[in-house]
Order: C-alpha cells, then structure tokens, then sequence
C-alpha cells in the first residue's frame, strides 16, 4: 500500500464516518445486485450487505466496535423506520378490524408455533438450556429477541444471528410456501410474512405490495409485543 494512501486509510479508519459509509455502500451495491437479478428473492440485499461487511472488517482488521461507533447512525433510524410502517397499516384499518379474531386466532398460533418448534428442534439436537433459551425468540425482531433471550438465560449474539437467518430464509421461500399451500390472499400472506420472519419479512412483503406489507407490519409489532409478555413466564417451564 502506497504512503499516501496508506495514511488515508488510517484516518478512515479512525473515523466514525467510515462504518456509516460502508453500511450505504455495501447495502447499495447489494441492492443493485437485487435488482440486476430482477428481484429474485434469494439475491436478499440484507444477506448480501452483511456478507460484504463481514468481508470488510475481516479484511482490513477493523473491530466491530470501531465499525459501530458510525454505524449506529443508521441503527438510530431503525425506530423511526418501524415507526413509519403505521403509515400504510392506517391505509388498511377498515380491513383489519373486519379481520380482527383472525388476526388474533393467527398471532397466537403463529407465536406459540416460533416458540415452541424452536425449542423442540434444539431440544431434539441436545442442544443445551441456553442455546434453547437463544432460539426461542427466532422470530420476533432483532432488538427485542435479544432483549429476550438475555432476560432468559440465552446468547444475545446467538439470538441475533438466528433472528437474522429466520428473516432472510422467510423472504427467500414465503412466497414459493404460500404457493404450494395455495395462499393467495395478499393479507394473510403479508401477516404469515411478519409473524414468521419479523422485519426482514416485512421489508420483503412491502416489495410485493402495499397491503401484505401492512399487515406484515402489524404482525411483526404484535408479535414482538406477545412474545415479550409471554416467553419470560414460560421459559422455566418450556426450556430444559
């Protein structure tokens, strides 16, 4: 490496701008991918950017903490992101309170059925009590599931993980399952989507169309909610 540029990158690197400018970059890149595969759901942009940051920082022997002292900027935006989702759920109200003892009967399946075969899959493995307690929450968005998975004797980073592949390989196959179950209505899709696969589902659903993002966004606040009220006082009982 050449002096000058040599001497650029050590100010890059000791600059909070940098993890913030390879987040835009790397996600930019990945979606053109995305889109050069005409949106091909197993070209996911979120599998690919944290492919291409993982390559980064191990490549250039950057720490994840100096990564995120820039980085957070765009976790910050994470609430007001989620925030926003109310924004097209509004626009279907009227249908969502026709669905309203679906949508429950649905939440509380979904939600036990996330639970409940995680913990059994682990369990079938020998996996131990606190993996179990890190998978359990799977299905509920990042920052809540590790929040749960603390609270109740799990991995946090373990959690993270698990969450983010349960997002990405719901994107990828949510749509080819609903198809051979024979699922056609843009509802119960978006709602499946958020339940099963949080806020990687939800981005994907939103892709297909205005209401199944909807009500993946509702499903994926509900779900979070429920799951953070009900797994605490059952993980005694359910993990072993």
């Amino acid at each position: 490496m050449s002096q000058p540029l040599g001497e650029t990158w050590v100010y890059l690197s000791a600059s909070p701008l940098l993890g913030l400018t390879v987040t835009l970059l790397a996600y930019l890149a990945a979606f053109w991918l995305y889109q050069r595969s005409k949106a091909h759901p197993i070209v996911n942009p979120v599998l690919i950017a944290i492919a291409i940051l993982a390559t980064f920082l191990a490549l250039t022997g950057t720490s994840y903490e100096t990564y995120f002292s820039g980085a957070q900027f765009v976790h910050f935006l994470l609430g007001p992101a989620t925030v926003a989702l109310a924004v097209p759920l509004y626009t279907q109200f009227r249908r969502v309170r026709s669905m309203l003892f679906p949508i429950i009967a649905g939440l509380l399946a979904g939600s036990a059925t996330a639970i409940v075969s995680a913990v059994m899959i682990a369990r079938l493995f020998d996996a131990s009590t606190a993996t179990q307690a890190s998978l359990a929450p799977k299905s509920v968005t990042t920052p809540i599931a590790m929040g749960i998975a603390e609270r109740i004797g799990g991995l946090p980073s373990l959690t993270a993980v698990m969450v983010i592949f349960t997002g990405v390989l719901g994107a990828i196959l949510g749509n080819k399952i609903f198809a051979i179950i024979r699922v056609g209505d843009a509802a119960i899709r978006g709602f499946s989507l958020g339940v099963a696969s949080h806020g990687i589902g939800t981005a994907r659903a939103f892709q297909l169309n205005e209401q199944t993002g909807a009500f993946a966004a509702l499903a994926m606040g509900l779900n979070g909610l429920l799951t953070a009220l009900l797994l605490p006082g059952i993980a005694d009982w359910l993990i072993k």
